[in-house]
């Protein structure tokens, strides 16, 4: 994966990976009882038993039964494969023989998705491997308009609608958030484009606080084809559609996806997700949007 050239983009912020258990033992195995050989006894080694009256068999013999038996048995197995072809015949997809395409997509590479998914409800979020593009959606975008600072994030569907400050980069070279203290709050990043000209603008806000849900509390709900829009200062309103969305490790995470080169122009909604890392006080991975923008209109003036 090819990473941006430094300076431009911080790389991803990685918190680390939290230990798992550590492994229980198992039990001894159980062994069987011990088995006892009767010991005759000297003086019972000259006794005969008794003599024990001829066995009677009953009449045909076993020759006989043993033919029954096969006869039987031979009949109930007629049966069973004719229930089993019948079956299959009625369900001939639920018994198809896997292609081996099919067996290709049931393999995940190195159990990250081929692509970014489209997110929604009832949709694992997933990881995609580093190769794959920012999704886009199928609607044409809009032509990129001049530099202009965003100044509010409106997301109708997950009730966002919040004023955006800019942020830097921190002593580590990664990405500054904006402060904990204020649950509703967008950082834009500086270093990169606004919101409506060429490449990817990108902003972050806080999943929630020690205390409250904050700000992308339910980004994670966001998928394929919902609205965002970021009102700039210049009076135009950047309408932006979803393409899709991915949960990532912060230690892997996505960065050439994220802050590539883009033609058109675009957004990247960042937040935290996954599971919560006590030992650090960070969660593990970060949910990301991807969109595109699609239209633009002018600002309602306030009368």
């Amino acid at each position: 994966m090819t990473t941006p050239p430094p300076g431009q983009y911080p790389p991803g912020q990685p918190y680390g990976v939290p230990l798992g258990p550590g492994g229980q033992g198992y039990p001894q195995p159980v062994y069987g009882q011990p088995v006892f050989q009767p010991v005759m006894l000297p003086h019972m080694q000259h006794m005969q038993p008794p003599p024990q009256p001829p066995e009677e068999k009953p009449p045909g013999g076993g020759a006989e039964t043993i033919r029954r038996v096969l006869i039987t048995a031979a009949i109930l197995g007629l049966v069973v494969v004719i229930v089993g072809v019948v079956i299959m015949v009625n369900n001939p997809d639920e018994y198809a023989a896997s292609t081996r395409e099919t067996v290709k997509l049931a393999a995940p590479q190195n159990g990250l998705a081929p692509s970014v998914g489209p997110g929604g409800a009832g949709q694992p979020l997933t990881q995609a491997v580093a190769t794959a593009p920012p999704p886009v959606p199928k609607i044409p975008a809009a032509p990129a308009m001049q530099p202009s600072t965003p100044k509010r994030l409106v997301i109708p569907k997950i009730g966002v609608n919040a004023p955006i400050n800019s942020v830097g980069l921190d002593r580590s070279g990664a990405i500054q958030t904006p402060p904990i203290s204020n649950h509703n709050l967008v950082g834009w990043y500086r270093g990169g484009p606004t919101a409506g000209e060429a490449g990817p603008a990108v902003m972050l806000g806080h999943k929630d606080t020690t205390s409250r849900s904050a700000v992308f509390s339910r980004l994670h709900e966001l998928s394929y084809g919902d609205k965002i829009e970021v009102y700039r200062l210049d009076g135009t309103v950047a309408i932006f559609t979803v393409g899709g969305i991915e949960q990532a490790d912060k230690q892997t995470f996505p960065t050439n996806r994220v802050y590539g080169h883009a033609d058109n122009a675009e957004l990247r909604l960042i937040t935290c997700g996954g599971t919560y890392n006590h030992m650090t006080g960070h969660y593990i991975d970060n949910v990301i949007v991807y969109a595109t923008m699609t239209g633009t209109r002018l600002a309602k003036s306030k009368s």
